[in-house]
């Protein structure tokens, strides 16, 4: 790993366990009936990307971290919750995630959809929950935003688009797998980056730009690893979008030309940032990390 790559790891290595202190005060306790599977979908591993974006939008805007480590647990919660509905056997029916058994494997289908509410209900009530300092119309608009992005013209249509297309024998074009993946995938990381800017009363335009991009340009690089990457590595089953005859970046692009894609989206994203200056390094590093990494 070069240096660059080391640099960030120690960032997002920081930035994850910060998130992971919160979840762990914030999921329910072991008397919870859910606590054992909801804490399994949640703290099971994973990168904390999501929750690193909200955590350095907001530094960006020198929000106080006790205001913005509550966006970034509850989008890491949200985004939890849709892993644990996509994994299940009526979705994409995957046995592992994270190198570990999905929730429905490890328990049964009926706890997975439980769980997957549970969380998606736990992000809101972090985000609503009293809060000193922030104005509540702030909140209102966190939660609103959130919706929009979770919702029926968010990830959630990109999980139906993603359904319906498995059910058809039309193969997809480059632009409607380019339209599935900035919802299905580019939504809440889209949300995340927002976060900070909402939370200090700021124009997120800019950095919408720089999430649109870097949400594309990190499914681009989850195609790339599901042809070519280690499934020790990545945690999970690969090769299964190849073997369904799903249309993917690789597929349209081959791999030379997905990998073009990813790169001119990472330089594309990093130009929205031009108005931060250096306060937006690590930002830059993550759209860099997301088509160098191996899981």
């Amino acid at each position: 790993m070069d240096s660059e790559g080391l640099q960030f790891h120690a960032v997002l290595s920081q930035a994850a366990t910060r998130v992971e202190d919160a979840l762990e005060r914030l999921l329910p306790g072991e008397d919870a009936m859910l606590s054992a599977p909801m804490r399994h979908a949640v703290l099971s591993g994973g990168k904390r990307m999501r929750g690193f974006l909200a955590l350095e939008s907001a530094a960006l805007f020198r929000v106080p971290p006790a205001q913005s480590i509550r966006t970034a647990a509850a989008v890491e919660c949200l985004h939890a919750y849709s892993l644990v509905h996509d994994d299940l056997p009526s979705m994409d029916d995957d046995d592992m995630r994270r190198g570990k058994p999905t929730v429905h494997v490890k328990w049964d289908e009926a706890t997975a959809v439980l769980v997957g509410d549970a969380l998606q209900t736990l992000a809101f009530e972090i985000l609503s929950a009293p809060q000193g300092g922030i104005d509540p119309r702030i909140q209102v608009r966190l939660i609103h935003r959130l919706a929009e992005a979770a919702g029926a013209f968010g990830m959630v249509a990109g999980q139906a688009f993603d359904v319906a297309a498995e059910k058809t024998d039309a193969s997809l074009n480059l632009d409607e797998v380019s339209m599935l993946q900035s919802l299905k995938t580019g939504e809440l990381i889209v949300w995340a980056v927002e976060s900070g800017a909402i939370l200090a009363r700021q124009d997120p335009g800019p950095l919408r730009g720089y999430a649109t991009d870097l949400g594309l340009a990190f499914q681009v690089a989850d195609d790339i690893l599901d042809v070519e990457g280690d499934a020790d590595a990545v945690g999970k089953k690969l090769r299964k979008d190849e073997a369904a005859g799903k249309a993917t970046f690789v597929s349209l692009m081959g791999i030379a030309g997905a990998r073009q894609k990813a790169r001119d989206l990472v330089d594309s994203a990093c130009s929205h940032l031009a108005p931060y200056g250096s306060s937006a390094e690590n930002l830059r590093l993550a759209a860099r990390f997301a088509i160098k990494r191996t899981s």
